[in-house]
This record gives structure tokens, C-alpha cells and sequence, in this order.
């Protein structure tokens, strides 16, 4: 096997790194070399995505390992079938998510330095998703936090602004946590890498304190970009941002980046049975099943569209700690393909609330009113990304709210099931009656702001992409069952990597 096919990790960050530095270089008025060196970016990752999809599903190792600091850890990219789920997941959305945002930034100032932090935003986001040691993982951590930053800063405005400077706080604040975690368990254990099972091995007595320790220091470093409570408030102050940038926070980089940190911690640092021997895995399970409810209870006293999706993500996100802490291989299953479903439902979503903010001036759910009549194929996205969230069946969030639930009767901890079922009324709650309004109240005279963005109920730009993931959070319910499914995919690493069979 040649060294350029095992590096193939590195090729698909390249993609989007020197798509970034091109997109800079063109400049603010080369829109059709921008338009195509996006596009081309995009396309280019996502067939290497597929060429190492199929690799890994045929045994192949990918790995690529740089010496930066001589005598030091070095960065390692090593994409096993866990770092797939994740980089099929970016790969895909960045697509749809790039289309969008060329769609909706037109005519827009800035344009050449947002899809350049863009792209580095996805760079980042491979860099977490195959980094092979905690070195590789922190590095990329940062890196994120620092490439979105301009993101939610783009508009400029004080709000922006405002969102930004809290954004930095809680980002770089789980920085400093974080950074001391790594250090201390690297210097206790001499080891960092991430394995599946985990590498910690049989807990010596004396350990068991400093791991307890180091264990709460990186998971609620993590945890802030998974928006766990309380480290979760900049997420709803962070939706001033433009639509695609509130999609890409939710869906593709951000949250998801933590909510995966939270399973290398819990599956391929420590392991299973060593997060069990700690008992850290109730505790971490406790703060993802407040997260939930919380999460829940406070999208209900949201107006603002974008502020009720945002506290929806800080629930739905957790659900994928949940399953990882519950420490069942179905309920792991249930947890892990969350990570793909919430992502397809989410981004529909923060589409559609792009798409009614565009082209109809609506940011608030009061001015919902009747948009289904005027915006068909818009709010029928929406409508099917609002029941995913719910768990209604066939779609996307069923298949994960049941393996949880089955999941969570299989590892002995079926008190958690009660946990699921009043976040799914909550759900119902704060999206019934948003679907009402659009479905059966009438519209309004005049619209706050319409704009008349050609044939058909708005530009194809944007309306395209939302169907897209609309059909695609469907079909991963209805063919759950397929090969080289999400769900199918996950089952796959929880049986080859941590030797379990998960039977729902």
C-alpha cells in the first residue's frame, strides 16, 4: 500500500486548507473563481471521503504521522470507522452548506474572508475528527474555536460583536481547562493516544484520584463546544451570526466537534470499563439528562427562530454524551448515530429559518404565520425536520431515540428512559405549535421584509440544499436498515472496535 493512499487523512484536510488560502488570495471580486474554488474544494473532499470510506471498510489503515516537535508528541491523523462517521458527516453538510451560503451571501460585502474561515473551519474540523493523540486533538480544538470566530463576527454588528466576544470567553476559557487536563494525564500515564477500548488499562489505586481528576478537567473542557449545561451559554448568543454559519455551528463543526471529543474521552481514552471503575460514566450521564431537559425547557420560551433551534441543539447534542456515558453498546449505537442524525435535522432546520428570514424578512415564530402557503416546499423541510426531532417514526431521530431507550434497559439504567420521554413531549411542545401557525393560521397581509428572490419561492440556492438534507434526515430513518446507513455504519465500529454486539 503506497504512502500516498495510507496519508489520505492529510489529503482530505489539505482540501479544504488550500481551498482557504486560494479563496484569500482570489480576493473579494473574483466571485465566479471563488464560487468555483468552493464548489471544487467541496466535491474533491468528498470523493476522497468516499475512497476512504470503502477503505476502512475493508480493513485498510490510514495514518499519517508528522514529528513537529522532535523528542515530542507528534501529530497523528489516523481515520478508523469512528472518524469516518464524522468526516462522512462534514464532508456531505460542508457541500450543501457551501451551495447555501453562495446562495445566501449574494450581493453581500466579505465575502472572499468568510468562505475563506469557512474552509478553515472545515479544516479544523477534520483535523478533530482524525486526529490519532490528545497532541493532534488540541491543536485542532483551538484551531476551530480561532477559524469561526470571524464567522459569528461577520455581519459587524455590536450584536455580532457581543456574540463574538462571548464566544472566545467560553471557547478559550475550555482551553485552559482542557490544556492542563491533557498535560496532567499524559504526565500520570505516559500515554495520549487514542485507541479503541482505551489505553488506560487496569486503574492502580493510587491513580484513581488524579484520573477522576484529569477525567472532569477535559470532559467539561470538551463539553463547552458540545454546549453542555452550564458551559452552553454561548451558544444561543452565538446565532447573531449570518444562516449558514448558525447551520455550520450546529451541524457540521462546532457542537458536533465536542459532542465527538466526549466519545474519544469516554471510549478510546479511557474506556468503558475504566470511566465504570472511576464512576464517572452516572455523573457524566446525569449532566447530559439535565443538558436534555434543560436544553428543552428553555427553547420553549424562545421567539426568536434561530434562539429556539439553538437551545433545541444544546438538547438534542446531549443525547449523544448520553449514550456514550450510559456505557451499552446499543445504547452507544443509539448515541453515536445521533451524531449524523441530529446533524441532517438540525441543518434542515437552520436552512429553512435562513430561507424565511431571506425571503420574507421572518425571524420570529409569531411571524410564522401561513408560511406554509407561501413557502410550500420550505416549511415541509422544516415540518419534517421539526417531527425528526421529536422522534416521530420513520424518520432520522426515531431510530436513535430507540436504541437509546432499548439501550438503556440493556445496560441497567432504565430510569434514564424517563429522561427521554419528557424531553420528547418538551420537543412536541416547542415545535407543535410552530407547525400550526405555518400549517393552519393564515398569512399575513404583508410580509416584515419580502424579497423577491426570483422564480419559485425563493433562489434555488438555497432552496435546493434544505431539500436535500430534508430527504436525506428521511431516508436515514426509512433505510436504517440499508448498508453503509448511519446506523448500519455505526453499528459496524461499535462491534469491530470495542468487540460488542449491539442487539436492539
Amino acid at each position: 500500500m503506497s504512502a500516498l493512499y495510507t496519508a489520505m487523512p492529510l489529503w482530505v484536510l489539505m482540501t479544504s486548507l488550500v481551498t482557504a488560502v486560494v479563496i484569500f488570495l482570489l480576493g473579494e471580486r473574483r466571485q465566479r473563481a471563488r464560487t468555483a474554488m468552493n464548489l471544487g474544494g467541496a466535491l474533491a473532499k468528498l470523493a476522497l471521503v468516499a475512497v476512504m470510506l470503502f477503505g476502512v471498510w475493508a480493513g485498510h489503515d490510514f495514518h499519517f504521522r508528522w514529528a513537529v516537535i522532535p523528542g515530542g508528541p507528534d501529530i497523528v491523523l489516523h481515520a478508523d470507522a469512528l472518524a469516518m462517521l464524522f468526516i462522512s458527516l462534514s464532508a456531505l453538510l460542508w457541500l450543501l452548506t457551501t451551495v447555501y451560503a453562495i446562495g445566501y451571501l449574494e450581493g453581500q460585502p466579505h465575502r472572499c474572508r468568510f468562505f475563506g474561515f469557512f474552509s478553515l473551519c472545515v479544516a479544523a474540523t477534520m483535523g478533530i475528527a482524525t486526529a490519532g493523540n490528545l497532541f493532534t486533538f488540541f491543536i485542532f480544538y483551538e484551531l476551530l474555536t480561532l477559524s469561526t470566530w470571524p464567522l459569528v463576527v461577520h455581519k459587524g454588528t455590536h450584536a455580532a460583536l457581543r456574540g463574538g466576544a462571548v464566544y472566545l470567553r467560553y471557547t478559550l476559557g475550555a482551553g485552559l481547562l482542557l490544556l492542563p487536563g491533557i498535560i496532567g494525564f499524559y504526565l500520570l500515564t505516559g500515554l495520549q493516544s487514542f485507541q479503541p477500548g482505551g489505553v488506560v488499562g487496569e486503574v492502580v489505586p493510587e491513580q484513581a484520584l488524579a484520573l477522576t481528576v484529569f477525567f472532569w478537567m477535559m470532559a467539561l473542557g470538551i463539553g463547552v463546544k458540545a454546549a453542555l449545561v452550564p458551559l452552553h451559554g454561548w451558544l444561543p448568543t452565538a446565532m447573531v451570526a449570518p444562516a449558514p454559519v448558525s447551520a455550520l455551528l450546529h451541524a457540521v463543526a462546532v457542537v458536533k466537534a465536542g459532542a465527538f471529543g466526549i466519545v474519544r474521552l469516554v471510549q478510546d481514552l479511557y474506556g468503558i470499563s475504566v470511566v465504570a471503575e472511576l464512576g464517572v460514566g452516572v455523573p457524566l450521564a446525569l449532566l447530559a439528562s439535565f443538558t436534555i431537559l434543560y436544553g428543552s425547557w428553555r427553547a420553549l420560551a424562545q421567539d426568536d427562530i434561530k434562539r429556539r433551534l439553538a437551545f433545541s441543539t444544546v438538547s438534542q447534542v446531549a443525547y449523544i454524551t448520553l449514550g456514550v456515558a450510559v456505557a451499552g453498546p446499543v445504547a452507544a449505537v443509539g448515541g453515536l448515530v445521533h451524531l449524523v442524525h441530529q446533524g441532517l435535522m438540525k441543518i434542515t432546520l437552520f436552512f429553512c429559518a435562513g430561507n424565511v428570514a431571506e425571503t420574507l424578512g421572518v425571524h420570529s415564530i409569531r411571524d410564522l404565520d401561513g408560511t406554509g402557503r407561501r413557502m410550500p416546499l420550505t416549511m415541509a423541510a422544516f415540518t419534517l425536520g421539526a417531527f425528526g426531532m421529536i422522534g416521530a417514526p420513520p424518520l432520522a431521530g426515531f431510530i436513535s431515540k430507540w436504541h437509546l431507550g432499548i439501550g438503556m434497559v440493556e445496560a441497567g439504567m432504565p430510569a434514564f428512559i424517563a429522561v427521554l420521554v419528557a424531553s420528547t413531549l418538551l420537543n412536541a411542545a416547542y415545535f407543535l405549535p410552530v407547525l400550526h401557525r405555518i400549517w393552519f393560521r393564515p398569512p399575513p397581509d404583508q410580509w416584515p421584509n419580502e424579497r423577491d428572490l426570483g422564480p419559485g419561492e425563493t433562489h434555488g440556492w438555497l432552496l435546493w440544499p434544505t431539500l436535500t438534507t430534508a430527504a436525506m434526515a428521511l431516508g436515514a430513518g426509512l433505510l436504517a436498515g440499508m448498508p453503509f446507513s448511519p446506523l448500519d455504519w455505526v453499528s459496524l465500529i461499535i462491534e469491530r472496535d470495542y468487540g460488542l454486539v449491539p442487539q436492539p
